[in-house]
């Protein structure tokens, strides 16, 4: 059913421009532009479509649809905003069977992920359309002079690019589109050109609902097509998701001109389970946090602390219940890990498996990559890893665990901290008082208690140190997009 959308409904070889669809030409020049770039099936290895990617013309077309529709789109009123969110929010639930195929046919995440996926999708554009009506149009500020008066407003912050990993379709394109739309910006994005099948389908969606043109542009496209909108003198803010390595150049890009920036970007979270937790449900979480999406995820908890007391049983219980996982197919209702998004993605955890070898970390399981087609490894943990390890200060973006033992919750904290990440971390404890004391202690921008990575879309996301600038969600989300505005009258 998924391959069948794909030839009828995606829009391959062409890019979103000004509300329609703008064929790419191809091109023998640059490799952004050539015109057999492959979409996989992650979980056969088999190339599903191919299609031509964006070139610099493209780029100056999209930007200069968004800045020409900005002067409108900016004047409309939080009701006409909150009713093309709400369209796309019904839209995307029409179609809900049809993109949660496509994103795991693209991206090969579990059926049941990717139907979290697209929930998520639309609840954050519900969200968004419901908290722009709440916002006062005008608030009054106390001042403390006579005879004047202090007004507060909100504006958009203009023309913005969007650029979007490949680890979660739809999803992180709605959390920043849903509120740049919101606060009145126009937009160009830019998705992955790993998963383009899902995100393609949001250009059907916009044309649908009549959004009106040149709001939104999306271009298909490699770093070249990232580079050009970052650095374009017409964009006014650039939110970017992905790595570390290519955030500093997305920073570097955005300088010029003094671009507004949100960057989300690594992660090496923690997951601290303490004396008292129940081993059982410690392991669930435990699983939850470094499996799901084959470990895939920024906030993955890939560093385990567990203490000292109950280690022993605890990892014998992991263990037996990692190695049990089902490992396969995402149409396979029974799959609880699906394959890594790529080849590329593939030779990146087999490096790490490679150093863990040289270093001699303690292999409680796995640590393979499977002999069989796709890009599948097993689920891996790594037990007494030193903290000068490789596997313990960078990001796989894989079902890789390192762990270590602690006595004291000072030393767990102390473990927690001592990283260049600061995105997220779990803890796991009977004693809610203890916990939330060390949640305050520790270098995070979210901290799950007890709890799976539920990600709510009223709640700010977004973390410390290397882990990025800013915030997405929650209407820290929202603010990311507007700029205030005061404006001071006589009483």
């Amino acid at each position: 059913m998924a391959k069948q959308t794909v030839r009828n409904d995606v829009v391959l070889n062409a890019a979103y421009i000004e509300g329609d669809w703008v064929a790419i030409e191809a091109s023998d020049t640059g490799s952004d532009s050539v015109g057999d770039h492959a979409l996989y099936d992650p979980n056969s290895g088999e190339v599903i479509a191919t299609t031509r990617l964006c070139s610099a013309e493209n780029v100056e077309s999209a930007v200069n649809a968004a800045a020409t529709a900005y002067a409108s789109w900016s004047q409309t009123s939080a009701g006409e905003r909150a009713h093309y969110l709400n369209a796309i929010a019904d839209t995307m639930t029409q179609q809900f069977d049809t993109l949660v195929g496509l994103s795991v046919l693209n991206n090969g995440k579990p059926i049941e992920e990717a139907k979290v996926d697209v929930s998520d999708a639309i609840a954050c554009y519900r969200y968004y359309a419901q908290l722009i009506t709440k916002q006062e149009t005008w608030a009054e500020v106390e001042a403390n002079e006579t005879g004047i008066r202090l007004l507060k407003t909100y504006a958009p912050v203009g023309v913005c690019a969007l650029i979007v990993p490949w680890n979660f379709p739809m999803v992180t394109t709605a959390w920043k589109l849903a509120p740049a739309l919101a606060a009145g910006c126009t937009v160009v994005l830019k998705p992955s050109e790993v998963t383009l099948l899902p995100e393609l389908m949001l250009g059907n969606i916009l044309s649908a609902i009549d959004l009106p043109k040149g709001v939104v542009n999306i271009l298909p496209g490699a770093a070249a097509v990232g580079a050009g909108i970052t650095s374009h003198p017409l964009i006014d803010k650039v939110s970017f998701t992905g790595s570390n390595a290519v955030g500093e150049k997305v920073m570097s890009q955005a300088a010029k001109g003094i671009k507004d920036i949100s960057l989300e970007l690594g992660g090496k979270s923690a997951i601290i389970v303490c004396a008292d937790a129940d081993i059982e449900y410690a392991c669930d979480l435990i699983i939850g946090g470094i499996f799901t999406n084959a470990g895939q995820i920024c906030s993955a908890t890939s560093r385990l602390i567990v203490h000292q007391d109950i280690a022993d049983a605890l990892f014998e219980r992991l263990k037996t219940k990692t190695e049990n996982l089902s490992i396969g197919d995402g149409f396979d209702t029974d799959t609880q890990m699906g394959p890594l998004v790529s080849e590329q993605q593939l030779n990146q955890v087999k490096k790490y498996f490679d150093i863990a070898i040289t270093e001699k970390l303690g292999c409680l399981t796995g640590g393979k990559v499977l002999d069989r087609a796709g890009y599948f490894v097993t689920p891996t943990i790594y037990h007494n890893v030193p903290v000068t390890s490789q596997l313990w200060t960078e990001e796989v973006f894989g079902p890789v665990l390192v762990s270590k033992t602690f006595a004291e919750d000072l030393d767990a904290i102390r473990l927690a901290n001592d990283s260049k990440f600061a995105l997220a971390a779990t803890i796991v404890s009977a004693d809610e008082s203890a916990t939330l004391k060390m949640a305050l202690q520790i270098q995070a921008g979210h901290i799950w208690i007890n709890e799976q990575q539920i990600v709510l879309p009223q709640a700010g996301w977004g973390g410390f140190k290397q882990s990025g600038i800013g915030r997405e969600l929650g209407v820290d989300g929202l603010s990311a997009y507007q700029k205030s505005k005061h404006v001071l009258l006589t009483h």
